[in-house]
């Protein structure tokens, strides 16, 4: 499978009505679950390899009226670009647009996540090396 289908293929179990889901093809192991909605929030899907249990998630920081950087993929937030390294941005810090304000790695790949636009982080809700969801807010901005 590719990346694509893994991704197209949690999108619509994000959005169906079945809670639990496992799936092994091709070497590749995928388990899927969904939490209780809880008041209207969107529910939620991991991934892990079949060997290890499904780990408890919390559910997502609520987000907050004003603009949000949201994970454009399921995956691992990076504060860093390595453990004990600097975080890319703190709360208050001015960046750019196209700075580099995280690192997400999916199905082992790690990918850059830029700032959409020149603006001042005001919220981390990303927690270092923690599995977060497709569209979960990771950063709070204020644009300048």
């Amino acid at each position: 499978m590719t990346n694509q289908e893994i991704f197209e293929l949690m999108d619509r179990f994000e959005r169906g009505s079945i809670r639990t889901m496992r799936l092994s093809t091709g070497g590749i192991s995928l388990e899927l679950s969904k939490d209780a909605p809880l008041s209207g929030a969107p529910a939620q899907a991991s991934a892990s390899p079949a060997a290890e249990a499904p780990a408890q998630r919390q559910a997502a920081p609520a987000r907050t009226p004003g603009c949000v950087i949201a994970a454009p993929m399921a995956g691992v937030f990076y504060a860093a670009s390595a453990p004990g390294a600097t975080p890319f941005v703190a709360v208050g810090d001015r960046v750019k647009q196209g700075d580099i304000v995280c690192l997400m790695e999916a199905m082992k790949m790690i990918s850059e996540i830029p700032a959409p636009c020149d603006c001042i982080i005001t919220e981390i809700y990303g927690e270092n090396g923690k599995l977060v969801g497709f569209d979960e807010p990771l950063f709070g901005y204020t644009a300048c």
